[in-house]
């Protein structure tokens, strides 16, 4: 039996949890936007250091209206409707800014959010 290798993640401030499965929306809009993140990370200085957001693909919810839907992590903050356009409005207020855009949320966990 051999020893299984104990993963490793770099540091993040954030996580991101995108919904993609069909559900959510069937048009293929929850995956394009989870493909258009590195860039749009990159471009907002998210992509490595302590600002850092790692992102990830979710199968379910259980939140099947409004999508795309996305959870930011540790802050708990749930957001729908992520468009692109939407999505850029998140990065700048919420990842970069420490604020969440409020007309976006549809649930505040219990984590909160700080910047």
């Amino acid at each position: 039996m051999s020893a299984l290798t104990k993963p490793q993640i770099g540091s993040y401030k954030r996580h991101l949890l995108i919904c993609t499965g069909p559900r959510c929306t069937q048009d293929g809009a929850s995956q394009a936007l989870f493909e258009s993140l590195g860039e749009k990370f990159k471009a907002a200085g998210l992509h490595d250091g302590e600002m850092r957001v790692k992102r990830s693909r979710v199968g379910c919810f259980a939140a099947c209206k409004g999508g795309p839907v996305m959870c930011v992590q540790p802050d708990g903050t749930w957001y729908y409707n992520v468009t692109a356009a939407n999505m850029d409005r998140i990065i700048e207020q919420h990842l970069v800014g420490g604020a969440p855009v409020a007309d976006l949320v549809f649930h505040q966990g219990p984590g909160g959010c700080d910047a």
